[in-house]
């Protein structure tokens, strides 16, 4: 315990990084933020979180707002299901919740989009409450410090030690270290979620399905017709894509 809170000092606390959803942790600050967190860097979010921020200020403004507008400013973070989560999410909000928006860890994943890990981080940032969650950062920092030695490590055997060693007065400023400290040893070793069991290489961006639909979404908000992208994407999972798309409303 001894080094872990050694090097969580040094790593983490000591290394803190300013980011605009630490400045304010108001929780639709932070719903937001951890959505475009999931599986995209923090320096590709903090200009696309401010931009959108700046657009839509407040969850009453994001759910008045239309689709297309939500998706233009998401170009570029990927993932576009995202985008149709949060809009989702914020008219339940305010059609449901009377613009109240959750606080508590089981009405926050009646939220789509919104899982238990997304949940708890939620609580810990916006609320400060101490849930135990795991995401890759946090990963990272407890493979590295208890199971160095391993590969398959399970959650299960993490989950535990959060649960131990959280900061129960302050769990809020603790995830922070923990995420700087796991964005350090991203940066200083070979990354130690890749010996986690739920670890998932991500496959190349270039030439993929993912690629395929953000640039069908990119093209609709730009106003190009269905009829212009058939005849000018040349592809032959097209189709197969624009049907997906149409199912879920995308486009």
């Amino acid at each position: 315990m001894a080094a872990f809170s050694s090097n969580l000092q040094r790593y983490g606390y000591e290394a803190y990084r300013d980011m605009p959803w630490r400045s304010n942790t108001d929780p639709y600050w932070v719903w937001i933020s951890e959505i475009m967190l999931q599986q995209t860097q923090v320096s590709r979010v903090i200009p696309k979180f401010e931009a959108f921020i700046d657009r839509f200020p407040d969850i009453q403004s994001l759910a008045a707002a239309e689709l297309r507008d939500v998706l233009q400013l998401w170009i570029g973070l990927g993932y576009n299901r995202r985008a149709k989560f949060i809009h989702q999410a914020a008219k339940h909000v305010v059609n449901e919740l009377d613009g109240v928006f959750p606080g508590t860890y089981d009405g926050l994943q009646k939220l789509p989009g919104v899982g238990p890990n997304t949940a708890g981080a939620i609580m810990a940032y916006a609320y400060n409450q101490p849930i135990v969650y795991v995401e890759t950062n946090i990963r990272s920092v407890f493979i590295h410090e208890f199971f160095n030695d391993r590969r398959d490590v399970d959650d299960k055997e993490i989950l535990p030690l959060i649960d131990k060693y959280i900061d129960r007065a302050n769990p809020r400023e603790w995830y922070w270290a923990l995420m700087d400290y796991g964005s350090y040893l991203k940066k200083t070793k070979s990354n130690p979620s890749r010996k986690s069991k739920h670890h998932i290489k991500q496959t190349p961006f270039e030439g993929s399905k993912r690629q395929l639909r953000a640039k069908i979404v990119r093209l609709h908000i730009e106003g190009v017709s269905l009829k212009a992208i058939r005849r000018t994407v040349r592809d032959p999972r097209l189709e197969q894509v624009i049907q997906e798309l149409q199912k879920e409303s995308m486009i």
